[in-house]
């Protein structure tokens, strides 16, 4: 399953600007390849001192919704007055997107010190292990270290892949979450949504509560057995709270939220789709579990923390005429869930979709899900050499779209420009002015690239190199 690291680093390697961070970083083992052991990871969180142990924690597994349901219960929790650390992965533009200090990422100076600070026990790690240090185990170890340092009340953490094996996982939560789980990463985690509920309960530590979303049965069976075997508290969506009404609004949606201790209504939500409501009942079971007592959040504060979230690259709209929407779906449920919101949320005519996936990725899936709500698809790929070749994926959308509906352009810019012409002359005659879109989706490296084509006068200095 392992494979030999690109290197090997042995000494340690203190950096003077985000781009040798970077590039140091970048060095190591990508997140890409795996080699499923906490051994490096412990080693390495006992070298630093155990930071993880110094806050209080949340931690989200799940296939999809980790990353908009952190940064909603991030919200809340810093509504409280609550210091927070939260880590995401993988991110959108910017390498200091994954490790956020009272909710906002570390800025390059913060990110330079946060590497350097452990940078000299990397190499002792290295020395010690079959394999090095990777890039993941690395930043995950900057992290927790950051979050004492700052230090948190609270660290959100979101796991990179599966849950037992993860290296987050040496952080022993307060709060599990475990948002739906479908097929993804099969290769490592399991043909079947029980085999990768396995893997993902090993999140679940003794004496934790467990904040789960609606799951198959069969899902649902495997975490009841892992709350049964290590003495935690299991609570359901749909049991024990959950979406009580949900309306579409301009910016977003109105929804009703049943919490563990009282109800939230008429609560703006600047998110789309059904999926996000889901992720906000989550997050505030979530933090009625973290902070106790008997009595409701202040239904005020649960607005205003709700109202403030933003997760980029969930359909975002970052540009008008026409509009573009960035979705950073890259998996069949993630689809299905695109778009479903979409339907329920807009009514573009026509909606034309811009896909670049990885070439790992279940492409024919991804597809299928997206086909009902696209009038076209232009298929393409983004720079990493994980992806998809164009042409690759052209012989699949054609399969599913028709040939007369796919068009191919590999340069991700030059695709989103030729959707973009096409959303524009192909609205109905009936349609407003304005009415065709753009969706741009596939994966979160093209979401990402996208979204940096688009809002490049808005970007922050730095060079936003990805593994």
């Amino acid at each position: 399953m392992s494979e030999p690291p690109v290197t090997s680093p042995s000494s340690p390697r203190l950096a003077k600007s985000m781009a040798e961070v970077e590039d140091a970083l970048l060095s190591r083992w990508p997140e890409t390849r795996l080699e499923p052991s906490l051994d490096r990871i412990r080693a390495f969180t006992e070298l630093l001192g155990e930071p993880q142990r110094a806050y209080r924690a949340v931690h989200l597994t799940g296939t999809n919704g980790k990353t908009s349901t952190s940064r909603m219960v991030d919200a809340l929790l810093r509504a409280l007055e609550l210091r927070t650390g939260r880590f995401t992965s993988p991110h959108v533009e910017r390498m200091n997107e994954r490790i956020s200090v009272d909710g906002e990422p570390l800025d390059d100076e913060a990110f330079v010190r946060a590497f350097n600070d452990i940078a000299p026990y990397t190499h002792m790690v290295d020395d010690d292990q079959p394999h090095p240090l990777s890039f993941f185990e690395t930043v995950v170890g900057m992290a927790y270290a950051a979050f004492a340092d700052a230090p948190v009340d609270v660290a959100v953490v979101e796991v990179g892949m599966g849950g037992s094996w993860d290296a987050t996982n040496v952080i022993d939560a307060d709060v599990a979450v475990v948002l739906p789980i479908a097929v993804d990463h099969a290769k490592y985690l399991g043909g079947t949504p029980e085999a990768i509920a396995s893997e993902k309960s090993g999140i679940i530590k003794a004496g934790s509560v467990v904040v789960s979303a609606a799951q198959d049965p069969g899902v649902d069976a495997v975490l009841v057995a892992r709350v049964a075997e290590v003495g935690a508290t299991l609570l359901r969506e749909g049991v024990d709270f959950g979406v009580s009404a949900r309306n579409p609004a301009v910016g977003g949606q109105i929804v009703t939220l049943e919490g563990l201790r009282g109800r939230y209504e008429d609560v703006f939500l600047p998110l789309y789709g059904a999926h996000q409501a889901q992720n906000a009942a989550i997050a505030l079971a979530t933090v009625e579990s973290l902070v106790g007592g008997s009595e409701p959040l202040d239904g005020e504060l649960v607005a205003a923390a709700f109202a403030d979230v933003t997760s980029p690259a969930r359909l975002e709209i970052v540009r008008r005429s026409p509009t573009v929407i960035l979705d950073a779906a890259h998996n069949p449920h993630g689809a299905a869930a695109a778009a479903a919101a979409l339907e329920d949320s807009f009514t573009f005519d026509p909606l034309v979709g811009v896909l670049g996936v990885m070439a790992d990725k279940d492409a024919e899936g991804l597809l299928v899900a997206l086909e009902p709500v696209l009038a076209h698809v232009v298929v393409t790929q983004c720079s990493t050499d994980r992806a998809m070749r164009a042409e690759t994926l052209a012989e699949t959308a054609i399969d599913v779209f028709g040939e007369e509906r796919v068009t191919v352009v590999p340069r991700l810019a030059d695709a989103i420009e030729a959707a973009a012409t096409l959303a524009e002359a192909g609205e109905s005659v009936s349609a407003s002015i304005g009415a065709g879109a753009v969706l741009v989706t596939g994966s979160v490296v093209t979401a990402g690239e996208a979204r940096t084509l688009l809002t490049r006068n808005r970007r922050q200095p730095g060079t936003g190199a990805r593994p």
